[in-house]
């Protein structure tokens, strides 16, 4: 088999050598590259005759699909696979893969900092400390007695829960299916939206969670209610935010994703926001998780030649 690495995927070079050895001593063929690809063309050159490929974040079109022949299972690493023309890889019974779990802890965690930055105004005080001035009467606010909405309750939402919990929040969530975790609220969306203080996204991108948050559902918050978006940047009617946040029917909001990858254009709406945190999707880039990711991907393939796949996303 040949295996492709398509684009950096944080694995050092000592390590590479390693796993390229072990897979030579499999009799595979083993080829890694250090830039990312800048369009199809140069996908198609790396990727052509290769029997699997690896890649993060690297958008792969129906084209790509049709002109690796050869191609037969497709390791991601990522959690979303919303890159990949998933109904086309099945049609051609090419196996996908993703890196399941690899980030919950950096979400998790940057999830709770986020929270805890917008209560606290953390960047605009800084701010003040370097240009000489004072906190001029800004009062914050705790977590403590806040309520933490959760939509979306799988493996990043319940860490999230449960770190909620330690601050002392109340925890309402909404998922497709109800799971028995301590000091956790199942509720109705809307239900949820309107009793919120925090309310943060966990969802994976599709077609029935494209723009799940939009005017009408940011109606239905609270006025000193926050927001947080650390899923996919299409989950949100990020037009609708801007305007929810301009005109105060929402007190803040914090976002790591985006429609595209950063970075952004310069008329991107919320740049236009007051009381906003705008990260350039750094929600999963701790070393632990990146090490942690070059592990799964790389073991997805060997379970794959062995015959025992797993992380299936189709």
């Amino acid at each position: 088999m040949k295996i492709v690495i398509l684009e950096p995927i944080g694995i050092n070079p000592e390590e590479l050598i390693k796993i390229k050895a072990d897979f030579v001593s499999r009799n595979h063929e083993f080829i890694s590259y250090s830039a990312r690809p800048e369009n199809d063309t140069e996908i198609i050159k790396r990727a052509q005759n290769a029997d699997a490929i690896i890649l993060s974040n690297l958008p792969i079109s129906e084209e790509v699909i049709h002109e690796c022949k050869n191609l037969k299972m497709i390791s991601v690493a990522f959690a979303g696979v919303d890159h990949i023309p998933m109904d086309l890889c099945t049609k051609k019974n090419i196996f996908v893969s993703n890196a399941a779990g690899y980030s919950n802890h950096a979400v998790a965690e940057l999830t709770i900092g986020l929270a805890i930055s917008l209560y606290r105004k953390i960047i605009w005080n800084d701010s003040q400390t370097r240009k000489l001035s004072a906190r001029e009467g800004f009062l914050g606010s705790e977590l403590s007695g806040k309520t933490f909405g959760i939509i979306g309750l799988g493996q990043i939402g319940s860490q999230i829960a449960g770190l909620a919990n330690a601050f002392g929040c109340r925890v309402l969530a909404y998922s497709r299916s109800s799971k028995n975790i301590p000091n956790v609220e199942f509720s109705e969306f809307e239900y949820l939206l309107k009793q919120s203080d925090i309310i943060s996204l966990h969802v994976p991108l599709t077609n029935e969670t494209k723009n799940l948050i939009g005017e009408k559902e940011l109606q239905l918050v609270k006025a000193n209610a926050i927001l947080i978006n650390t899923a996919r940047g299409p989950i949100v009617d990020y037009n609708a935010l801007s305007n929810a946040l301009i005109n105060n029917k929402i007190a803040g909001a914090a976002i790591d994703v985006y429609e595209k990858e950063p970075p952004l254009n310069q008329d991107h709406p919320l740049f236009n926001a007051s009381n906003t945190i705008l990260l350039p999707h750094i929600g999963y880039a701790t070393k632990e998780a990146i090490e942690l990711r070059g592990k799964i991907v790389i073991e997805n393939i060997l379970k794959w030649l062995n015959g025992t796949p797993q992380n299936a996303m189709n």
